[in-house]
């Protein structure tokens, strides 16, 4: 049975996230919330307390596959429990996650933290709707890129809540709902979105994403290609396009389409990367190993040419005497990491001001100016050794010489 305290963090939490409740029960583990648009949210109190019956009730709860099943905790499940969650297709937000999520909303207090600092600069002075619009804006992002859907989900239909017309916010709700496995409800709010915008861009390519996932990726790259062929320079249906040819191993089509990428994008090591898979597959091996080392000269990271090696089906890299030296840290449990992409579009958005993600993704800048905190002093040259001094009364080899 859930405490005053924990009743109290779930309250807030549900108001922060803008839900519409259906029904509200407690269990034994926590509590359970349903809302008006089926999904079910598991607020468990104590992880430990959780059993492998447990995860199936709250399946059951929603069918199989239980897309619609978000199990949240501040500790952490057993790795079997967790595995249950994410095999019957159900979303887990433990540990660091939920923590982000609690701070997000302005209730880090309830888990012991310090007070947030109220808003400054632009922000401050925007209209507090305006304000508030753009902070759950930030928020469905930044779940987005984080790979949890059903959280980013949520705060793209608070979005659309407090503005029904806001087409990016819709767009936002429609790709969240393709990425939880619901193709049936991402096409109604794509097409939703293209009839009050018939060349929005993004729902067009949120239904060629559909043909692709519901089994059909040649009328997939036929409606990237149609919608190319109406405008070449759309930079964003392109990167889309390389994604499905590459899925598919049509490599020197793909190739193609690189290439066309590349001259908007040179110094993309990611793309760069990609472009050596291709010239690799299709027979080109030395241009690839070349266009291979421009990649990590342009920082290609070892940890991420290791994933796209995985992804592309090609063996893994050999390691870098810098990535065995000297390790990268795992990020901390607060700070999710971003999921992985086969590369980045051009197009795409980039992580919003403020978040996580947009602090990782800005590299640190290192001063060229010298500390004067504590300056090194030069190192001291080795001195001569003392020449011994002579006796008294004895003479000189030179003058016995003469």
């Amino acid at each position: 049975m859930a405490d005053a305290t924990f009743a109290k963090l779930v309250t807030g939490l549900l108001e922060g996230m803008g839900q519409s409740m259906a029904q509200v029960r407690e269990i034994p583990e926590g509590m359970l919330v349903r809302t008006t648009d089926g999904f079910v949210w598991a607020f468990l109190a104590d992880p430990n307390q959780v059993s492998l019956a447990t995860v199936q009730r709250f399946a059951e709860e929603v069918g199989d596959p239980a897309h619609r099943l978000v199990v949240l905790t501040n500790g952490r499940l057993p790795l079997a429990l967790s595995g249950e969650v994410s095999r019957r297709g159900g979303t887990l937000v433990e540990g660091g996650r939920f923590q982000e999520l609690v701070r997000g909303l302005g209730l880090g207090p309830m888990l012991g933290e310090e007070p947030r600092a109220a808003p400054s600069g632009a922000s401050a002075r925007m209209l507090p709707s305006v304000q508030q619009l753009e902070e759950v804006m930030v928020r469905a992002r930044t779940w987005a890129s984080w790979g949890v859907p059903a959280l980013a989900l949520r705060f793209y239909h608070h979005a659309v809540a407090l503005k029904p017309e806001f087409l990016p916010a819709q767009n936002g709700a429609a790709a969240a709902l393709l990425a939880l496995g619901l193709p049936v409800e991402a096409r109604k709010a794509f097409d939703a979105v293209l009839t009050a915008d018939p060349t929005n861009v993004d729902a067009r390519l949120g239904l060629a994403a559909i043909l692709g996932q519901e089994g059909k990726p040649q009328e997939e790259i036929a409606r990237y290609r149609e919608m190319l062929a109406e405008a070449p320079g759309q930079v964003a249906v392109r990167a889309h396009l390389v994604a499905a040819l590459v899925a598919e191993a049509a490599w020197p089509e793909a190739r193609t389409e690189i290439e066309q990428l590349l001259e908007r994008e040179p110094e993309d090591p990611a793309l760069r990367y990609l472009h050596a898979a291709t010239l690799e597959r299709t027979g080109e091996l030395a241009a690839a190993r070349g266009e291979r080392d421009r990649a990590l000269a342009l920082g290609l990271s070892f940890d991420r040419e290791r994933a796209m090696a995985a992804q592309l089906g090609l063996p893994e890299p050999p390691p870098r005497p810098e990535a065995v030296s000297a390790p990268i840290p795992p990020p901390p449990p607060a700070s999710p990491p971003a999921p992985f992409l086969p590369f980045r579009s051009p197009l795409e958005e980039a992580p919003p001001e403020g978040s996580p993600t947009a602090a990782r993704a800005r590299p640190r800048k290192r001063s060229a100016a010298p500390s004067r905190s504590a300056p090194k002093r030069p190192a001291a040259s080795p001195r001569p050794a003392p020449r011994a001094k002579p006796k008294p009364g004895a003479k000189s080899k030179t003058r016995r010489a003469k």
